[in-house]
């Protein structure tokens, strides 16, 4: 296992609290980067991959919610959320949308390092779930990653195993262009017999299960001479 210590990625907009926060996580052998609005967030996130966000609901420009769910579209990391909300309600709404704990302003530092230190106790790559429902252009598609249900206009879209898993890995990584071999390795794995042309077929399967209109595909989008691309928004 690597020594390397793990990034935290703060995401405040009050000045103290990220100054004081991130002490204590650099006393307790972290490093730590911060951000201090919704887009400063996001573009930081990219750059620096950390191993876990603490983001703060109350941002000037976007709320972070929506942070939250622009992260879960494409990463697993976990995120524990500050926030001057105390209604169950709201707390739930933040669980829902795929934070992984919720500590409440005023907080005490020491707990907060405590409860990174659990979050990445538990954040083993396996169970670290995105968020449980994922809405692309206007809830027209729905991924269910709970269930493993697919929802196309609202009606549920029966996908084989191998087809989820297809569609799956391609929503983990948005940006990402895949060759048909990285499809194999990553969404397939060893247990994969078969050429990698058989991909091709998988891919058109699941364009005549999730498009509008198969032939003009918007979700899954070929990237000649490379692979495939995931183009939901």
């Amino acid at each position: 296992m690597s020594n390397q210590p793990k990034k935290i990625l703060i995401v405040d907009d009050e000045i103290k609290i990220v100054e004081v926060v991130k002490s204590y996580l650099e006393n307790s052998g972290y490093l730590v980067r911060e951000a201090y609005n919704g887009k400063e967030a996001l573009d930081k996130f990219e750059k620096e991959n950390p191993a876990l966000v603490i983001l703060d609901l109350m941002l000037p420009d976007m709320a972070g919610e929506q942070v939250c769910q622009e992260l879960r579209k494409k990463s697993r990391v976990p995120i524990i959320m500050l926030t001057a909300k105390i209604e169950e309600e709201d707390i739930l709404k933040g669980l829902k949308i795929g934070a992984d704990d919720y500590v409440t302003k005023p907080f005490s530092p020491r707990q907060l390092v405590a409860r990174v230190e659990a979050v990445l106790r538990r954040a083993d790559d396996s169970l670290v779930p995105l968020s449980s429902l994922i809405s692309f252009n206007n809830d027209e598609l729905v991924i269910d990653t709970l269930k493993y249900a697919v929802k196309r206009n609202g009606k549920v879209v029966s996908l084989t195993p191998n087809e989820y898993k297809i569609l799956i890995t391609m929503v983990k990584y948005l940006d990402k262009t895949f060759t048909r071999e990285e499809l194999i390795n990553i969404a397939l794995g060893e247990d994969f017999d078969g050429y990698d042309r058989t991909i091709d077929s998988h891919i058109k399967n699941i364009r005549q299960k999730i498009e509008n209109d198969p032939k003009n595909p918007k979700y899954i989008l070929t990237i000649h001479g490379v692979g495939y691309r995931f183009g939901g928004e």
